[in-house]
């Protein structure tokens, strides 16, 4: 038998290890202003440099920790750097964070009441906080998911289950009509991988055209597409509409939307997974109007307020349809001689769940709905400044308006004669460079550049290095 080595962490030394960990973290935030976003790593860099075979006996936690900062961090992209602006951003405020230690110390599968009461009761209250705070009437429960995908997927099996009178888990879906589903092309490729998950297919998402400033759903098109597969015999089961679309923050016109959605009787998702956490401010609440009349809303805290990774709330008007989709029962998971109570797996695909709530509740009361406000109000003034700069400079065009702290623009200097190329190598250049980190998009058939203030530690000199960076750069391609 080979004896364990000594290095094994124990309890005791777990404070030593603790301290460490927060010192680290604490000169890393501190700091991150001083490093490229986006790390200078060529593929198989970090793979190449570990051991090709697991350990047979501990190793030393000294070492472990300086393999740590020498091989993983050189190859880690900093999510949390002030000047992220690509895709959307996963902040975790340190109050967050900190909760997130404490819910990893504990370690409780948090899937029924009786597995912790505590953790049930806690998320049943701050699902509530979190509905106040975006302005959602009572009439909504809500659960906490991993992210704004699962949530879809939950909606769209309760729109399978509904459609098909609640056979689909018992029969299959052999033998039914097509089911379909209704979306706007701007509408994340989560709701793709749900409609493949739930076995509706690919083929029954109709995608509706969109139109205008926003590039919403067209409601003609959307009432025309589903007379039409009615007539054909097939089954409208649901809508999905988005608020903030990932590619240019594409938004769909609820009102309109949730009235079709009524006369054909069909269950409403909204997406609003970035743009829903700036409805803590109620002026941006006309963004959403009408969204009070839809089925689900779903938003992630984990990307604009600051919520750590992963932290979906997802908003319910029938919660017994969700659980009559998704809940199973067996003896085993019964909770006997207790009534009233909320099993939150019965809400998820997951059966395991962690404890998701305690780092909301620590961030609600750590910073207030009003700091919260403030943060997300600057980043949209600072976003909107940037736009109005660089459209006053030479050769930039802002192909969308700032939707929130969304837009996209590109550079076409005269004489241009490929843009696409020359917007390809912008970009890859300014990411390079390492001092900011955008992404790029579609529109219309025209590449873009996408900017995106979002980042928790974000400050104006922030999007001013920003406006200097991309301007600088531009100077230097070739046309």
């Amino acid at each position: 038998m080979v004896a364990l080595g000594v290095a094994l962490m124990k309890w005791s030394e777990f404070s030593h290890w603790g301290e460490k960990a927060a010192r680290w973290a604490s000169n890393y935030h501190a700091n991150l202003r001083n490093l490229p976003v986006r790390p200078k790593s060529n593929p198989g860099d970090i793979l190449n440099a570990l051991p090709v075979s697991p350990p047979e006996t501990a190793q030393a936690m000294d070492a472990i920790f300086d393999d740590f900062e020498n091989l993983i961090m050189p190859g880690m992209t900093h999510w949390q750097h002030p000047r992220f602006f690509a895709y959307f951003p996963a902040n975790a405020a340190p109050v967050s964070v900190f909760a997130e230690f404490l819910v990893s110390s504990v370690a409780a599968q948090c899937m029924l009441w009786q597995t912790s009461p505590a953790a049930t009761e806690l998320e049943t209250r701050v699902i509530d906080w979190m509905r106040q705070a975006i302005g959602l009437p009572s009439e909504f429960s809500g659960v906490i998911q991993d992210s704004a995908s699962s949530a879809t997927l939950c909606a769209v099996l309760t729109m399978r289950e509904k459609a098909l009178e609640w056979r689909g888990n018992k029969s299959g879906l052999a033998g039914d009509k097509a089911l379909r589903i209704y979306a706007s092309r701007e509408v994340h490729s989560s709701i793709d991988r749900a409609i493949w998950i739930s076995g509706i297919g690919e083929d029954n998402l109709v995608r509706i055209e969109s139109s205008g400033p926003q590039r919403a759903m067209t409601p003609a098109a959307l009432e025309a597409a589903i007379t039409k597969d009615l007539a054909a015999g097939l089954t409208p089961a649901g809508i999905i509409a988005c608020i903030g679309g990932t590619s240019a923050g594409a938004s769909d016109d609820l009102v309109a939307i949730n009235a079709i959605a009524k006369k054909h009787h069909l269950f409403l998702h909204v997406d609003a997974a970035w743009a829903g956490s700036a409805m803590i401010c109620p002026e941006y609440r006309e963004l959403w109007k009408g969204v009070e009349d839809a089925d689900s809303v779903v938003f992630n805290p984990h990307k604009w307020l600051g919520a750590q990774f992963d932290c979906s709330t997802h908003f319910i008007k029938d919660p017994a349809d969700l659980v009559r989709t998704l809940a199973i029962q067996p003896e085993y998971l019964k909770t006997h001689g207790q009534d009233g109570i909320i099993n939150y797996s019965e809400w998820s695909v997951p059966l395991g769940r962690r404890f998701r709530a305690l780092k909301l509740w620590f961030l609600i009361r750590g910073h207030g709905l009003e700091g919260l406000r403030e943060m997300i109000r600057n980043h949209v003034n600072w976003s909107h400044d940037l736009a109005k700069r660089l459209e006053q400079e030479d050769g930039f065009e802002i192909v969308t308006q700032p939707y929130l702290s969304l837009f996209t623009f590109r550079y076409l200097p005269e004489n241009c004669s490929d843009p696409d190329t020359l917007n390809l190598n912008l970009i890859n250049a300014i990411n390079d460079d390492g001092r900011i980190y955008l992404t790029q998009t579609i529109i219309d058939g025209k590449r873009v550049i996408r900017f995106q203030a979002g980042a928790f530690t974000m400050e104006k000199a922030d999007c001013d290095t920003a406006f200097d960076v991309i301007v600088e750069l531009a100077k230097t391609m070739k046309v």
